[in-house]
């Protein structure tokens, strides 16, 4: 419908509408300066510039992603360095006379004739779908998919089962023969079984036959999507970076995928996206509209190289592999810049991957970018790498009153600011942390598989990509113009031209806002200085980039600092222009409390000065400085170098108040409040109450951040964070566990689209009870453990609780193997990786969650000396469980009763690293089905008494103390599976209140006591078990000696021909069947109690022949069920005789329980037998099922069965 001018004013004049929508704020640009540099420089749009997004993978279909804005393709590469999309294709076949292959799934390939493949050698392998497809698509296709295959013939085999079921009973006849009831079993069984199948659906997702071939000119693969074994209908695809090739799984899935080969063929790449982020980001970056430039990303002209990091197996986690081989697919796809929007907290600023990102700047002059994380408010929480390291640029996010109106809807515009949940600087070894600031949040594409165009995305890994597509503009203009750059140019550049933000601190937006033109201009005023393009770099006291003062230690006197700033220059730098730099630097800073020389001459090389911290006489809070170096030639180039200086000075709370401190703070949107407070020696936790005291306000959303730093911990061993709706008048009550001795900073931050100012009265208070000792081992030898609590802040009521809630399984490996990796696996410099294979073995005696995990290796990533780790958990018929990297407690998974094997690889590039580690232990953490509480006592006595009283609670005065006792658990109450080496876990707490039980609590370990002898055997001198009482035998124990009859038997039913001998085996049956007296038997077990003088042994005699005769029963209805004519009725006869002395469902019985249903023509009978027997092969029972399942006409359980069975029973194990 076209309106006419006139026509559209009086739509606006009546409805009060504002047709100019701020389409250009969804994806910010103005604010930077970028739209600015664009109006300017329209041809300088990223062309000619080459972005590697590491991230989750871009879709290549996904609006924005297909060309750049002079008409080139806008992906070059797609490459997923994670090795999730895998498959190992080193098996080779040939084609049969008709043109089939056997795909290692089973199916027929039928070749198209117009393949040309010259060798006629064909590679296959097979990828199950749900390990390609992200997370987000797996849980839209599992709803859509059991709707479409499963809901509708699951509705209707339970209507003809209950029509069927209601049938037979009309005719069901008064007085029921053995063949009636089992007749009868069936049909009412059909609806029970139906009923636990619907409950235990599981769809295992499509499996894809994958073929690879070389056509004579390179690798083609194809991925039958259709699982039809029709290959003329898959595409045909070559490598991404020299097709442009990419397919889609289908038009439900709506997934794109391309591929890659490695190492000669045997290995086949299906690159997929692992998320919808990664997408997300390169739009930010790059995206380009054509047909509407208001949509696009900052630098539409650059293309990117799509590196997926995030391993689809971890739900989208990054891993030291993926890390690793991404930063050298950029260095040989000779990017110019990098973005990194992923993140985790590290306890320390080097380690293997961390080294190689370094390298990629500083050796190969790729300009690094990266997020510097969403941990905020409180200080010093910026993730790793992106706010830890001095070679990447980190970027803070911001929110602009543009996007709060055109992105987030508000309802006013207020001043622009950080995102309350931004991370703050310094780092703990003094540097800033944040280096700039960026827009942090965009409306931009996101992969077709979403179904949408668009979304809404906030974090660090938004202002990245601004960032990164802002710097790629500045890039695209200097090789326009042929001006040469290095990444310290561009920061300096950056850095120097970045501007403030309503006077946030440092720690918050770092140098400030991004200023795209203003960084372009000043590198074009300042690139001939010969000291532009060189780095400064900066150590403080050996090891550090800055001063950190946080501790009270560290504030009682002045204190020297030690600084060594250090020359490097760009490769391009000639030695006589080494021999000519010559710096005059004047160094300045702005407070009185730190001393600085006025001067520093710096030639090429380093220099040290020492600087002064005194921190006597500032106000409690944090306060910030630096050491700015400036060329007195060249002031206007800004400082060359900054030694960032950082005190916090915390508040002391004494004993006279309490340890309480109670203020009132006034928050405006986003702004923050940071309480600084010395804990003292003895506080174990704290406690905190917000209320809010506006009289006329509503309800206001607040943030409460508390954190604790520790040397070589990261921010998050001590953090507390939560955030909450706060009204008028209410009070919240928070409680966390404190470390005494160390500075607490708390934050209270209104949230940054909170409107209006809020008044909160807050009052904080600290309390102390602590154990002694503060981590309790127990031993089985102990039967009571002795804890004495002290009170070492105040009066405290204390009431001691244990419980034990893990399972912990120590394993060393069984197998450990070191191999050479791929061609992936090449680092710079022709450095080799290498991998450890470790192979662990366990079993788990019920269902249960377990956690694998590498104590030696945990919890570090970027870190690491290793470059990473992965675990691999397979069921015992090789089918992948789960997988698991450095952060083991993100990875529990429940797992059936059964065998499985771990699979652990650890890389390297020194061989003699991995070989320090072939007989490295793990553990296996298996969560207990219910608590053990462990009984307490306030003294010994009452502890050694049968039924003595457990402790109560008490109060402690300050400076009190008293013990109380532990008893170990009784072993009718410890859990299945336990070993010798083995310990339960858990913890004790202390206090009375039921809050700070659960955040103050200390380590509980209990040392499990080997198998006593009771409990080895069984009652009345072990002879009789359970297994024994049902007549399940073992095949050792039913060769009884002496016995010619059994030993006959058990020849014929174990010869290799014993088909041929089923007759002769019935007949050996009945002879041993004839040596038992059944009538004095069956009378025998009919007493209650056999009260004669050898009631023993003739319990053991009985037992024996009881024995005999269910195994000589049970063979003889196997050898007549076998026959090529069965006899129904004497079959009918052996079954219901068997009955008489065990339960169908005994192991030795089931076989036979199951030939016997299917003879009835009882399917449903015969299905929930096998599912019973857990003797049988697997897989075999599984496709029998399948079987039954067709006779029963129950469609859509054949083809989910089916679809099990492949996901089921892989060939082999799974590649990492």
């Amino acid at each position: 419908m076209i309106l006419s001018y006139v026509s559209l004013l009086r739509l606006r004049k009546k409805y009060l509408m504002d047709t100019d929508f701020p389409v250009r704020a969804l994806l910010p640009k103005k604010d930077t300066g970028a739209e600015r540099f664009l109006a300017r420089y329209p041809d300088y749009d990223g062309r000619g510039t080459l972005i590697g997004i590491l991230d989750t993978g871009v879709d290549p279909g996904a609006p924005g992603m297909q060309i750049t804005s002079d008409g080139k393709r806008k992906i070059v590469d797609l490459i997923d360095a994670t090795g999730s999309g895998d498959v190992d294709t080193s098996r080779v076949v040939t084609a049969d006379e008709e043109g089939f292959l056997r795909g290692l799934t089973g199916r027929r390939l039928k070749v198209p004739s117009d393949w040309e493949n010259p060798s006629g050698q064909w590679r296959v392998g097979w990828k199950a779908g749900y390990d390609l497809f992200p997370g987000g698509l797996k849980a839209r296709l599992k709803k859509e998919r059991k709707k479409a295959a499963w809901t509708s013939g699951h509705a209707l085999a339970v209507a003809n089962a209950s029509r069927d079921a209601e049938a037979r009973k009309k005719n069901e006849p008064e007085k029921l023969s053995f063949i009636d009831a089992l007749e009868k079993e069936e049909y009412e069984g059909r609806l029970d079984l139906l009923g636990k199948l619907d409950k235990d659906y599981v769809d295992p997702g499509p499996v894809y036959d994958c073929i690879l071939f070389h056509d004579g000119h390179t690798w083609r693969a194809a991925i039958d999507t259709s699982e039809s074994g029709d290959l003329a209908t898959c595409t045909l695809l070559s490598s991404y970076r020299e097709s442009g090739q990419f397919a889609t799984f289908g038009q439900d899935e709506m997934l794109n995928y391309s591929i890659n080969v490695y190492d000669d063929g045997n290995v086949l790449s299906i690159v997929t996206n692992s998320g919808s982020h990664g997408t997300h980001v390169a739009c930010i970056a790059a995206g380009n509209f054509p047909d509407d430039d208001a949509l696009n990303g900052i630098a539409p002209g650059a293309q990117i190289v799509s590196i997926k990091i995030g391993d689809s197996r971890l739900d989208s986690m990054e891993t030291g592999t993926s890390l690793s081989r991404a930063v050298v697919a950029a260095i040989e796809s000779k990017c110019d810049l990098i973005n990194l929007s992923f993140g985790e907290g590290a306890h320390w600023i080097s380690g293997f991957v961390l080294d190689l990102m370094t390298e990629v700047t500083n050796e190969h002059g790729i300009v690094f970018v990266s997020s510097a994380g969403n941990n905020g408010p409180a200080l010093s929480t910026v993730g790793c790498p992106g706010g830890t390291q001095s070679s990447i640029i980190g970027v803070g996010a911001l929110v602009t009153p543009e996007m709060m109106e055109a992105e987030y809807s508000l309802m006013e515009k207020l001043p622009s600011n950080q995102y309350t949940w931004s991370s703050r600087g310094p780092t703990l070894d003094g540097d800033m942390g944040i280096d700039i600031s960026a827009p942090g949040g965009a409306i931009a594409s996101v992969p077709n598989w979403t179904l949408r165009g668009s979304v809404l995305m906030n974090g660090t890994s938004m202002s990245s990509p601004n960032a990164c597509g802002g710097i790629a503009l500045i890039l695209s203009g200097l090789k326009a113009v042929d001006i040469p750059y290095c990444p310290f140019s561009i920061r300096r550049s950056i850095e120097n031209t970045a501007i403030d933000v309503n006077g946030l601190d440092r720690f918050t937006v770092g140098t400030g806002l991004l200023q795209v033109d203003k960084a372009y201009k000043y590198f074009l005023e300042n690139s001939g200085a010969p000291e532009f393009h060189a780095s400064i770099q900066v150590t403080v006291n050996q090891t550090q980039r800055g001063v950190y003062l946080r501790e009270s230690h560290q504030l009682k006197h002045p204190s020297m600092h030690t600084v060594r700033v250090e020359t490097k220059h760009p490769k391009t730098v000639g030695h006589d222009d080494k021999i000519k730099f010559h710096l005059r630097l004047n160094l300045t800073s702005q407070s009185g409390w730190l001393s600085s020389p006025n001067h520093l001459l710096l030639a090429n090389g380093e220099r040290e000065f020492t600087i002064k911290v005194d921190p006597r006489g500032l106000e409690p809070g944090v306060h910030f400085d630096e050491i700015l170096g400036f060329n007195v030639s060249a002031p206007l180039l800004g400082p060359l170098f900054r030694v960032p200086v950082t005190i916090v000075v915390p508040q002391k709370l004494s004993l006279d108040s309490n340890f309480s401190q109670t203020d009132v703070i006034r928050l405006k949107p986003g702004e923050v409040d940071r309480l600084f407070i010395k804990v003292p020696k003895g506080a174990t936790w704290a406690e905190i109450t917000l209320t809010s005291t506006n009289s006329n306000a509503g309800s206001a959303r607040f943030f409460l951040h508390a954190i604790q730093l520790r040397k070589q911990r990261d921010y998050r061993s001590h953090e507390y964070v939560k955030r909450f709706l706060l009204s008028n008048g209410t009070p919240t009550t928070h409680h966390f566990k404190l470390e005494g001795g160390l500075t607490l900073e708390v934050v209270v931050a209104q949230w940054w689209s909170s409107l209006g100012v809020s008044e909160l009265k807050r009052c904080v208070t600290l309390h102390g009870i602590k154990p002694e000792p503060s981590e309790i081992h127990l031993h089985w030898s102990d039967c009571t453990k002795r804890v004495d609590v002290f009170s070492l802040l105040g009066q405290e009521d204390v009431q001691p609780s244990c419980s034990l809630n893990t399972h912990v399984e120590a394993l060393r490996p069984l197998e450990s193997e070191i191999n050479v990796l791929g061609s992936r696996d090449v680092l710079p410099g022709e450095r080799q990786m290498y991998r450890l294979l470790l192979t662990y073995r366990f079993s788990k005696a019920k269902k249960g969650s377990v956690t694998p995990t590498a104590p030696y290796l945990c919890n570090l990533l970027y870190e690491s000396e290793y470059q990473s780790q992965m675990w691999m958990l397979y069921a015992s018929n090789n089918s992948l469980i789960a997988c698991g990297d450095a952060f083991a407690d993100r990875y529990s998974t429940t797992i059936e009763k059964g065998d499985y094997v771990l699979r652990l690889e650890i890389r390297h590039d020194n061989r003699q690293q991995l070989q320090r580690l072939k007989e490295m232990a793990v553990l296996i953490k298996h969560k207990l089905p219910s608590l053990i509480t462990l009984d307490v006592y306030s003294s010994l006595k009452k502890a050694m008494m049968p039924s003595g009283p457990k402790f109560g609670s008490t109060r402690l005065d300050l400076g009190a103390s008293c013990p109380f006792f532990i008893s170990t658990p009784p072993d009718d109450k410890l859990p299945k599976g336990l070993k010798l080496g083995n310990f339960l876990e858990g913890t004790v707490s202390l206090a009375k209140h039921s809050d700070v039980k659960k955040v103050d609590t200390y380590l509980l370990r209990y040392y499990v006591p080997e198998k006593s002898a009771s409990s080895k055997s069984g009652k009345k001198g072990g002879s009789s078990t359970r297994k024994e009482a049902q007549g399940e035998v073992s095949d050792s124990e039913t060769k009884v000696e002496g016995n010619g009859l059994e030993a006959k038997l058990e020849t014929l039913d174990g010869s290799e021909d014993r088909n041929d001998h089923l007759e002769d085996i019935i007949a050996a049956a009945n002879a041993v069947i004839e040596t038992i007296n059944v009538t004095e038997l069956g009378a025998y077990f009919a007493m209650k109690k056999d009260v004669s003088d050898n009631s023993e042994e003739t319990k053991s005699e009985n037992e024996s022949k009881k024995k005999s005769l269910i195994n000589a029963l049970t063979k003889k209805g196997l050898a007549m069920a076998e026959v090529e004519q069965p006899d129904m009725q004497g079959l009918n006869d052996v079954v219901g005789e068997i009955l008489k002395w065990t339960d169908m469902k005994n192991s030795k019985v089931l076989p036979l329980a199951v030939k016997h249903a299917k003879l009835l023509g009882h399917p449903c009978r015969a299905i929930r037998l096998l599912q019973e027997d857990e003797t049988a092969e697997k897989k075999a029972s599984d496709e029998e099922i399948c079987e039954l399942f067709t006779q029963l006409k129950w469609d859509h359980c054949v083809a989910n069965q089916k679809q099990r069975i492949l996901r089921k029973y892989p060939p082999d194990y799974q590649p990492f």
